[in-house]
Parts: structure tokens; C-alpha cells; sequence
């Protein structure tokens, strides 16, 4: 039986409502800002402070979430895993949810918060989106095929952004 499809709301509602800190990224990051994109898994880079993992590790618990890689053994992660600045790849109930405790260049929570904007999920609970140049920074230094493959969509959303937000000065008077 094939696994259900992907309920990346879910998954950010509860990390809101456990007041976890974090960064929507990646191609679900995109979406959120408009950009055409789909994507098979919801990439977060996360607080490594130590009360925020603990309110990670709580919202993983309810999300049922384990590694995937050996989907057969549930491991799950621990305290210490997610202080460090490692790539956890975790199914939820859910769906995919790609943990990361940095990304290219060892950016990390505290670099990467400056550069996300609220966006609100809820009546009371809102989320980070990292904002589309550093979004679009970050895959040209990844530098993947996959990740090269978006960026034209990604550059053509953000130009479309850019001539919305001219238009949009300009009216009335």
C-alpha cells in the first residue's frame, strides 16, 4: 500500500503549537512564496538551543516521526543528534520531514532567522520562511543538479515579485 500523500500542514501546526523555532526552506519554502514548485519533502532548519529541542523532540513524538533511511528499525532522534549540525531525514505520520542543524556555508539558525519572514499558519501561530534571494543563494551554492534545475522558477517568481510590489506602489494617488 502506498503511504499516504504528504500533510506538510500538519506537520508545521504542530511544531507551531509546540512553540518550536524554526525555518521553512526548500522547495516547500518556494511554494509558500509562490514559486510553481512541488517537492516531496518539507526541509526545516531548526534552534539547536537546548529548550527549542526539546519542544522538537516533543512535536516529533507526536508526529510519530522516525529516520528513514531504515524505516524497518523507527530509530528516532535524540537530544543530541539534533543539537549538532546534521541533516536528519525523518517520515512522520505526516510525510517526509528533512530536519537540518545548518546548510551550505555552516549557516545555521541564528544566521538564517534574519533573512526568514512570519508568515501566518493559524489564528495565534505563525512560521519562518527563509525569503527567496537567500533561498535562491543557497541552491546556486549547493550547486546540485536538482537544485539548479529550480532556479529559474525561483529567479522568474522573485522578478514577478518584484515587478508586483513596483505596481503596487504606484497605484492610486
Amino acid at each position: 500500500m502506498p503511504d499516504p500523500a504528504p500533510d506538510f500542514l500538519a506537520i508545521l501546526e504542530e511544531l507551531a503549537a509546540q512553540s518550536v523555532d524554526f525555518i521553512v526552506i526548500g522547495g516547500i519554502g518556494a511554494a509558500l512564496q509562490g514559486a510553481p514548485v512541488t517537492t516531496f519533502d518539507l526541509d526545516l532548519v531548526h534552534s539547536r538551543e537546548a529548550e527549542n529541542v526539546k519542544r522538537l523532540l516533543r512535536a516529533l513524538r507526536t508526529l510519530e516521526a522516525f529516520y528513514r533511511e531504515q524505516p524497518a528499525r523507527r530509530l528516532t532522534p535524540s537530544a543530541a543528534d539534533l543539537a549538532g549540525p546534521g541533516h536528519h531525514l525523518l517520515m512522520t505520520r505526516a510525510g517526509p520531514l528533512d530536519l537540518l542543524g545548518a546548510v551550505v556555508g555552516g549557516r545555521s539558525y541564528p544566521e538564517l532567522i534574519v533573512r526568514a519572514f512570519p508568515m501566518q499558519l493559524a489564528p495565534g501561530r505563525s512560521i519562518r520562511v527563509l525569503d527567496l534571494p537567500t533561498l535562491i543563494r543557497l541552491k546556486e551554492e549547493l550547486g546540485r543538479e536538482k537544485d539548479l534545475a529550480i532556479l529559474p522558477v525561483l529567479r522568474r517568481t522573485l522578478q514577478e515579485q518584484g515587478r508586483t510590489k513596483a505596481g503596487e506602489g504606484q497605484a492610486g494617488g
